[in-house]
Order: C-alpha cells, then structure tokens, then sequence
C-alpha cells in the first residue's frame, strides 16, 4: 500500500524566525514516511525555510535548511530523525526561519507506503557481529555483504553493548533487527527486537541471570539461548530461565549443533513445542564462518522487525546452510511448518535445489520415519497420510568436500499433531 499526498503551505514575513506547524493526516498500517519540499519565494529576494516534524509525543527529527528530504522507517531513518513506529493518526511539520517581505510557499511532497501483505519466506542472519563488540566488519560492510548474499534480514547482537542499535550506517534493503548478545561467564543468549533492552549485563549469580532476562522480557525482547553446547562457551546455566528459542545451529555445522540438535529432539518427544533458530555468529573474515551460513527462512508478512519476529515464535522457520541451499515447502492443507493441526489430513513436503548424494530424512517423535538419498534430480516430493505422531519434522544431509563426510545442508521446524479432542 503506497499514498501520497502534497500540502502547500503559505508563510508570511511577520511569521519570520516562528515555528510554524503544518498538520497531517497519517492512515494506519504506515511502515515508511518520505517527505521532500520545496520553497517559492513570493518576491524578488531569497528565503530560506528550515523543516523538522512531531508527532504527538515529541519531535521526531529536525534538519534545518541541510536537507530538502527525509524518511523515517520503523528501523531506519534518515540522521537527524529518530526511526520506530511512525506516527499514529497524525502528525506535524513545523516550519521557520527567514522570510521575504512578500512572503513564500513550502511545497511538501509526502509519500507513505504502508506493510505488504503476504511477503512469504524472508532469509537473514540472526547472530553477527561488527566492530561494536569484537567483530571486524562495521555495520554497513556487514550489510553489504549480507545484501550480495541476497539476505533481506540481519540482526546485529554484539556482546554486552547497544550502540550498534543507534548507528547511523545502513546498507541498501537491508533490515536490521536490534539486537544485542548478552554474554556471561556461564553462558550466551541472544536478546531480539529492542534496541535498550538491559541497563546492565553483568550476572554471576542465578539471581541476576533471571532478573537480567526479566527486565528483557519486560522491554518486549524475545530472547533465544545460544550455542548451548559449543565446547568453548557452553549454556550452563539452568534451563528453566525465561527464553523463547533455541540457537541450534551456529556457524558451520559441528559436534556442539549435533548435540543441540539431539537434545532438541529429545524435547519434542517429550512433548515441548521448542523453535530453533541459527546465525553464523561471524566476527571477522573467515574460511567457513560467513554471513548468512546459516541462512534463517521466516515465512513473515511483512519485511518489518515486528513481523519476523512475530513469525519466528510461531515457528515458522527453517535452516539452511546458506543462501543458496535446499529450499522447502512443507505442510497441512493451509498448515505451514511451526504450526499445529489436528490428528488428520495428509503431510505434503517439496524440496528443492537438491544436489546428488542428498539424503531427505523425514522424523517425527519415534525417530526417522521416511529417509531418500538423492540420485540426479534436484527436486523431490513427498506426501504421506498422518499417523499418531505428535510432530513431523524435516532434515537435509549433504556430502561436503571440505570435510570428506556429511553435514547438515537444511533443517525444518517441527508441524505439530494434537492427538485426542
């Protein structure tokens, strides 16, 4: 949905050096705010008109004479403005300065594109870091990088800081989720869609981990544990914090993801509806670490912090080891993975951009039900009637030469079966 519209407005010699406000109607649903204009002197000398906006709580960005444009985004705007939820049912230019005797006319051009419905399946990084914390990379080469890749989506958790939320640098269509790592002593965890979530990081104490991740909660973040397994910084606090996700896989597949994934899969047959995620967890240039390896795919609504998010709790989610890697179609009737559909109907699963050798498993709570191993097609279907399980779930494996063996290529979320009434 896109709207524009224009105000003139008409401004006297006796309104000189005043703040004139200039009110305008704002529909819902506004994601982007673009705003130019443009100033006719209504004599022979020159004016000069400095521009700034409000909305109904404070002002929201000032530029003076420096800029004849400006937008304002839900996670971007332009320096000078403040970036979030864009104004609700209106808001106000305020205009000033130097005028002619005769006066002048300030033209202001508006644009306002509101969310897309139905945006389908997002791919980004849920873990990077920049040289906010102890990465190399700055914020907009991460960006770029992660725009070459084809990414839509990338979250900046650096370890125990926040500047990287109010950074000036943007790359291209990149959207930037805030972020920040919190990390401890006894282990890490990712905190999501809130650019001040902690005032404090330090915990050393069980007290202070859970108070810590209280005050998350109560900012709004969705907090996800962290390479719970890694050899080097393992999760050992206990596990009845307050977290949402799981970060199962974290940069190349390795020893500490396998026991991830195994204690994942314990949890689903004990009942738990868990989502997991991934991120490369990239620092600085590197043979294997990489942006975007893994690749996150969020079946979202729309390309805003807000709907990803929202999507990712709802499990609507899978893994790939990188961008170009096996992409999946896999559901209900109108069930997509992540969610929950009764004990009937039939399971449909597509998979494609397979390679020769690929082994497709299909798993659901007593173990691995339906395995193929890829011969030279690239596409496979699959469909099958639903038994007394209480999940599905799907698993690529692909030879790689650089290890001489097999690692994982691909990895769905669960579609969970409620059993019974």
């Amino acid at each position: 949905m896109q709207q524009n519209f224009v105000l003139t407005h008409t401004i006297s010699h006796e309104e000189e050096l005043q703040y004139i406000e200039v009110p305008f109607h704002m529909p819902n649903g506004i994601q982007t705010l673009l705003v130019n204009y443009e100033v006719k002197s209504l004599g022979p000398e020159k004016c000069v008109v400095d521009l700034g906006i409000k909305d109904f709580i404070r002002v929201r960005g000032w530029s003076g004479g420096a800029r004849r444009e400006f937008y304002i985004g839900k996670n971007l705007a332009t320096p000078g403005y403040v970036s979030g939820h864009c104004m609700k049912e209106s808001g106000r230019f305020f205009l000033g300065y130097e005028i002619p005797k005769e006066g002048c006319q300030v033209i202001i051009t508006v644009s306002l594109e509101g969310e897309k419905e139905e945006v389908g399946w997002l791919i980004g990084d849920l873990h990077l870091h920049s040289t906010h914390s102890d990465g190399s990379y700055t914020i907009e080469e991460n960006g770029k990088i992660a725009e070459e890749k084809g990414l839509n989506f990338i979250a900046l958790t650096d370890h125990n800081t926040i500047s990287q939320n109010f950074a000036d640098e943007s790359a291209g269509n990149i959207l930037f989720i805030p972020g920040m790592e919190l990390t401890t002593y006894k282990g890490h965890c990712n905190l999501y869609g809130v650019k001040d979530p902690l005032k404090d990081f330090r915990a050393t104490n069980w007290e202070e981990i859970t108070n810590l991740l209280q005050e998350a909660r109560n900012n709004g973040c969705k907090i996800s544990i962290n390479h719970p397994f890694d050899q080097y910084c393992p999760w050992e606090w206990e596990w009845d914090v307050d977290y949402d996700w799981v970060e199962v896989w974290n940069g190349p597949w390795t020893e500490g993801n396998e026991r991830a994934l195994q204690w994942w899969q314990e949890q689903l047959v004990q009942g738990r509806k868990l989502v997991v995620v991934g991120g490369s967890d990239c620092h600085r240039p590197h043979p294997y670490v990489k942006q975007g390896m893994p690749t996150t795919w969020v079946y979202s609504n729309a390309k805003s912090v807000s709907s990803i998010l929202d999507a990712i709790h709802k499990g609507h989610v899978y893994l790939t080891y990188a961008p170009w890697g096996p992409q999946m179609e896999f559901t209900c009737g109108q069930a997509k993975i992540g969610d929950t559909i009764k004990a009937k109907g039939k399971m449909e699963l597509t998979v494609n951009k397979l390679q020769e050798g690929d082994i497709v498993k299909v798993i659901s709570n007593i173990g691995i039900e339906q395995e193929f191993k890829m011969a030279n097609v690239q596409r496979l279907e699959l469909s099958w009637d639903i038994e007394e399980r209480t999940f599905y779930r799907v698993e690529i494996w692909r030879y790689f030469l650089e290890v001489e063996g097999y690692l994982m290529a691909a990895l769905s979320n669960p579609i969970y079966i409620q059993q019974g009434e």
